[in-house]
């Protein structure tokens, strides 16, 4: 059983043609947006209508989604869910709505990142190349080292952005994957808030953003805990995240020289 993220164009198109596909009803804000992003070398196309819109962003044809919650007549959260439910798709949240909540629930229904209304344009276009670029390469912007990760019974494959529990795929979205594999390359080792935003975010880590809580939260939600009941990704307050490792994997030294004692007794 095999499991890669369901829109598998994805890492295909990033690189020949980035378009984005825009899914609002404010005019203003798609001018803005559109000349920035042509600006910066990527298309655009706008859609008003929501059922469209969520034709297209299961198209195939676009790289990334920017998706206004605030729709005419359908709820932009249950656009997203409608989405996720067959692709994987990065999709940006944009919202004239200030509420934190409204940031909770659209990471908790699989957004990549959220953006509030009114926002400067050139920080949307980072917050988009951000996403591409862990779409693209995978953590820290460049050709990863190794393309399979393996944690207990935990596998990883980067190349095919695919992940197994116990040989049963998980489902994750691409930040939710960034995350993980951050905290798998660094099993048993304390992952500091700093470094999991900047490298899996794509920016500076802010006190005020709970976004890597709600990220972290979801993984450890699908991946569940150890066979033996312990928890998998543990939070070091005030410093980070680690992704624990089983008991069992644990090499004591200590343990070892027992072993090559009770070895070297049973030889005489």
């Amino acid at each position: 059983m095999q499991f890669v993220c369901r829109d598998m164009r994805i890492g295909n198109r990033i690189g020949r043609s980035e378009s984005v596909l825009l899914i609002d009803r404010d005019n203003q804000a798609r001018e803005l947006i559109q000349q920035w992003l042509e600006r910066e070398g990527l298309s655009l196309e706008v859609v008003h209508n929501p059922l469209k819109g969520l034709d297209r962003a299961l198209s195939g044809d676009h790289a990334i989604v920017i998706l206004d919650i605030m729709l005419p007549g359908f709820n932009g959260f249950e656009l997203l869910r409608r989405v996720r439910a067959t692709s994987q798709i990065p999709v940006v949240i944009t919202t004239a709505r200030a509420e934190e909540v409204d940031r909770i629930v659209a990471l908790e229904v699989g957004a990549d990142d959220y953006i509030s209304k009114p926002f400067n344009p050139r920080e949307l276009v980072a917050r988009l190349r951000a996403v591409l670029r862990r779409v693209q390469f995978g953590i820290a912007g460049g050709a990863l080292p190794s393309h399979r990760i393996s944690a207990a019974d935990i596998e990883m494959d980067t190349s095919a952005r695919a992940v197994f529990r116990a040989g049963e795929p998980v489902d994750l979205t691409t930040t939710e994957f960034e995350f993980l594999q951050l905290l798998l390359r660094n099993a048993g080792r304390v992952v500091r808030r700093e470094e999991l935003a900047q490298a899996a975010l794509g920016r500076p880590f802010s006190p005020l953003d709970r976004s890597i809580d709600l990220h972290v939260s979801h993984v450890r939600r699908k991946l569940g805990h150890h066979p033996g009941g312990a928890q998998r990704i543990k939070a070091i307050r005030g410093v980070g995240y680690l992704y624990a490792l089983p008991m069992e994997r644990r090499y004591n030294k200590s343990e070892a020289l027992a072993n090559d004692s009770r070895a070297f007794a049973g030889s005489l």
